[in-house]
C-alpha cells in the first residue's frame, strides 16, 4: 500500500508530504522529514525571511542533512513583476539543486509545468474544488492537493470525502490535505482512494521544527472546536488555534478593509497590505518563546495530536499503519 501515483512521482517510500508552511518549514524539519521516507516540501519565503538562509544555501543545507527527494512549493498567485521575478529565481535554482517535485498554490501553474518539463519536474496544485481543479487540469499539471474544510491556513469548504468524489473526473492523482492528525487517519484517507496525504500542523508538533514550545503546545492542547476561521491575517478566512489574544482582536475584517476588498483594484492594494503584515505578524509570533502574541495558524488534524515528538516517530507511526 505505500505504492501510489505520487510516490512514483515524487520518488518517495510512503505517501506522505511534510506540507510546506510559512512560517514553520525549517530546513531541519523538511529534511528529517524527507529522510525518514516521506516527502519534505521547502516553503521559499520561510526559509529566507523567517529561518535566514539564502535560498541556494538553504537548499544545500537540507542537502547535506538528507540525500532523499524534497519538494518546493511556488505561490503563484497574480502579483508584482518582481515577485514574479524572484519565483521564476527560485525555480531555477530550485532545478539546478536537484529538486523534481513542485506544489503550486494559487494562480495559473502553467509557467511553472513548462519550466520544469524539460527537467522531469512533477507538480501537483493545490485546490478547494473542482472550478480550481479545472482551470490547473489545463494548465498541465501532473496531481492535485486537495484542500479540504479541516486544513490549517487557508481551508477548503468540502469534506475530504466530496472533494476526493468531486475531484475524481479529472483523473489525477489525489493528496488529502486537512484533517490528518494521526496514523489511524492517514490510513483512512488511502482506503478512502487518496494517493497520499498532506500534514501540516501535525508536523509543528515535532522536535525538529523552530516553532516555539508555546505554539507547539497550543497544539497539543487543543482540539477541533479550538479551531476558527479569522479573517484578520490576510483578509480572507484562516484556520487558526482559538487564544485570547485571537479573541481580542476579533475574528472578521474591518469595515474598510472588507470595502478595499470588494473592488476590482483595490483588493489588490489590500492583499499587498495584509501581505506585508501578515509576513512579519506571523514570523514573529511562530518563534517568540514567550508566547506572547498567541497568533498560531493550526487545522482541525489538532484532535489527532497528544504529545510532541519527532518527525522520525511520526512517520514510522504512519508507516506501520499501512503494514497493519
Amino acid at each position: 500500500m505505500t505504492s501510489t501515483p505520487f510516490t512514483t512521482h515524487a520518488g518517495v517510500e510512503l505517501p506522505l508530504i511534510c506540507g510546506p508552511m510559512y512560517p514553520c518549514s525549517n530546513p531541519e524539519l523538511v529534511a528529517a522529514a524527507s529522510d525518514a521516507g516521506a516527502l519534505g516540501v521547502v516553503q521559499p519565503i520561510a526559509l529566507t525571511y523567517v529561518h535566514g538562509h539564502e535560498f541556494r544555501e538553504g537548499l544545500r543545507l537540507i542537502r547535506k542533512l538528507t540525500s532523499r527527494p524534497i519538494g518546493m512549493n511556488a505561490l503563484i498567485e497574480q502579483s508584482s513583476s518582481a515577485y514574479r521575478k524572484r519565483m521564476e529565481q527560485w525555480i531555477t535554482v530550485s532545478l539546478e539543486e536537484g529538486v523534481r517535485f513542485f506544489i503550486t498554490s494559487l494562480g495559473n501553474p502553467r509557467w511553472i509545468v513548462d519550466a520544469v518539463r524539460p527537467h522531469g519536474g512533477i507538480v501537483y496544485h493545490d485546490v478547494t474544488e473542482a472550478k480550481w481543479a479545472a482551470k490547473a487540469h489545463a494548465g498541465g499539471v501532473h496531481g492535485f492537493i486537495a484542500v479540504n474544510r479541516r486544513a490549517g491556513g487557508h481551508a477548503g469548504s468540502r469534506d475530504a470525502a466530496a472533494l476526493l468524489k468531486e475531484l475524481a473526473p479529472f483523473g489525477l492523482p489525489v493528496v488529502c490535505a486537512g484533517g490528518v492528525g494521526d496514523a489511524q487517519a492517514f490510513r483512512r484517507m488511502l482506503d478512502l482512494g487518496y494517493a497520499g496525504v498532506q500534514c501540516g500542523t501535525r508536523f509543528i508538533a515535532t522536535t525538529e521544527c523552530r516553532a516555539s514550545a508555546p505554539y507547539k503546545a497550543a497544539i497539543v492542547a487543543a482540539d477541533a472546536a479550538d479551531i476558527v476561521l479569522s479573517e484578520r491575517i490576510t483578509g480572507v478566512p484562516v484556520a487558526v488555534i482559538r487564544t485570547p489574544h485571537v479573541e481580542r482582536m476579533g475574528l472578521r475584517a474591518g469595515a474598510l478593509a472588507r470595502w478595499m476588498l470588494r473592488g476590482r483594484r483595490r483588493k489588490h492594494w489590500m492583499r499587498t497590505v495584509y501581505a506585508l503584515r501578515s509576513l512579519w505578524q506571523l514570523k514573529r509570533s511562530s518563534l517568540d518563546e514567550a508566547g506572547s502574541t498567541e497568533y498560531w495558524q493550526a487545522g482541525q488534524s489538532v484532535d489527532g495530536i497528544d504529545r510532541v515528538e519527532s518527525v522520525g516517530s511520526v512517520v514510522a507511526a504512519f508507516r506501520a499503519a499501512l503494514e497493519n
